[in-house]
């Protein structure tokens, strides 16, 4: 079966290729709806090193996708089933199954043989996705608008399972650092996972803090109570950002607590780490996500009160049908403030 694959050959520049896919072993996928995350859109601009984007393109983008089975020889789904796709890939035998080494020790999307969509190998902007069986998730009762961001939320559903692993047991308070898609999220999936803890969030753009309606206080970052302590405390900021707010969360974190990094910055961050050791903490760097964490974000979006939280971040942009349209979509991303989604009708 011959696919059509639109790669980024280059910063700002598509092109398409042809290739033959395995319609028997594989679960055939055609995309609906997809999201923009800030990592495509590094690479879409070229704000990533120059010898990454050597390594990386051409490459298609796009990992935050909901579909529709066109045909599954499988015998896992049935045509016209609407779904979600998990973009890691772990390494898999010649049969096809997922290699058991590391497995009970290291979660999926932390495996040095895992492979992820749209970094390093071929994301969901194709014209069908032939895609393991293992890594399709049908849904229901969900807005196509919605159902998009699933990868998104499964990544706020990862932070808070190791948050709630990893973090001593006093948990009356929390700070999020960032007003931004991931901080709204981990905000929401925290309030409805620990709805009788505190949630802080601080950021610097009063008009995307009030979004956060939800959670018990926000701060702009120059206005923190100098008394204000959390127990544990999550970085959503990355980028030249992550500087202060990782050195906010040490100074306002109590005694042993837990400190989860999100965020992703190109440069090395420098942070006081006589502070962090006078106090004990356990810092935890937390990113993507795997099949568990796509099933708990699918559960939770089954709330409606859920669901119309991250409808308040989601902007649809026009149906994207030719490159010119892909161009408008990356452009029109640059100018939202939270997720950009659109309906894939190449």
């Amino acid at each position: 079966m011959i696919n059509y694959i639109y790669q980024l050959t280059s910063p700002q520049f598509f092109s398409v290729k042809f290739e033959d896919i395995e319609i028997n072993k594989k679960v055939i996928v055609r995309p609906r709806y997809m999201s923009i995350c800030h990592a495509d859109q590094r690479y879409y601009q070229g704000n990533r090193d120059i010898n990454v984007m050597r390594e990386k393109l051409p490459m298609a983008l796009i990992h935050e996708c909901c579909g529709e089975v066109i045909m599954d020889k499988t015998g896992h789904f049935q045509p016209g089933q609407q779904v979600v796709m998990i973009p890691n890939q772990p390494a898999r035998d010649e049969n096809g199954v997922i290699l058991e080494d590391e497995k009970p020790l290291i979660y999926e999307n932390y495996r040095r043989d895992s492979k992820f969509l749209s970094s390093g190998a071929d994301g969901f902007m194709r014209e069908f996705v032939d895609i393991e069986p293992d890594r399709v998730i049908p849904f229901e009762n969900i807005p196509l608008q919605t159902a998009a961001i699933t990868e998104f939320v499964s990544v706020a559903c990862h932070a808070y399972s190791r948050l709630n692993k990893l973090a001593h047991k006093k948990r009356d308070a929390i700070g999020i650092w960032g007003d931004g898609a991931l901080s709204y999220v981990i905000a929401n999936v925290l309030r409805t996972k620990m709805p009788k803890t505190k949630i802080y969030v601080i950021g610097k753009n009063q008009r995307k803090l009030s979004r956060f309606s939800f959670v018990t206080r926000t701060f702009l970052t120059y206005n923190i109570p100098k008394d204000l302590q959390f127990d544990h405390a999550i970085e959503c900021v990355g980028g030249e950002g992550a500087l202060d707010a990782i050195n906010d969360m040490i100074e306002h974190t109590s005694p042993q607590g837990t400190l989860m990094l999100m965020g992703v910055s190109e440069n090395k961050v420098a942070i006081n780490t006589r502070l962090l050791l006078e106090k004990g903490f356990t810092m935890v760097g937390c990113s993507r996500s795997g099949r568990a964490d796509f099933e708990s974000a699918i559960a939770l979006m089954q709330a409606q009160r859920f669901r119309r939280r991250l409808s308040s971040i989601i902007y649809e942009d026009a149906p994207v049908k030719n490159f010119d349209d892909m161009h408008r979509a990356f452009a029109a991303d640059l100018n939202t403030p939270f997720k950009t989604v659109f309906e894939w009708k190449v």
